[in-house]
């Protein structure tokens, strides 16, 4: 019986706190998979080197290294590396701590504060009871 093909290794990640980002770069093997979409994240992926197929549910397409893709949350997204194997860079809004699970020390901010983010800059809001973006003005999601 034929093992799994191997996971993505993760290379380098963005650690500075604080920040509205996360990117990491990985690398896969000759064909090893990934599932690089976030449940309710978009990802921009970025092949460095090497190459490999995307596959969205409809087939397949080659992916190479200089062309990057965009994922919409919520993809069947799954990326098999060709036979040079495939370093790639994923780029998306950092996904928040469940509350109570120690914040930053987790990588995430706490829940609760989603709704002091910019979704047009990505600033971080430092009032809580703030309504409007100080850097850019766009109402903050207050729902």
């Amino acid at each position: 019986m034929p093992s799994d093909p191997a996971p993505p290794q993760r290379l380098w990640r963005l650690d500075a706190l604080p920040r509205p980002l996360d990117a990491a770069s990985f690398r896969l093997p000759p064909g090893g998979t990934a599932h690089p979409a976030g449940e309710g994240l978009d990802v921009l992926l970025v092949p460095l080197s090497g190459g490999g197929l995307l596959d969205l549910g409809d087939g397949g397409a080659e992916v190479r290294a200089g062309a990057p893709v965009w994922l919409p949350h919520g993809s069947p997204a799954e990326l098999t590396a060709g036979p040079d194997g495939l370093e790639y860079l994923a780029v998306h809004r950092r996904r928040p701590a469940p509350a109570g699970s120690g914040g930053a020390e987790r990588g995430g901010d706490p829940a609760c504060w989603l709704d002091r983010v910019c979704a047009l800059c990505g600033r971080l809001s430092e009032e809580s009871d703030a309504r409007y973006c100080a850097r850019c003005g766009a109402p903050l999601d207050t729902d």
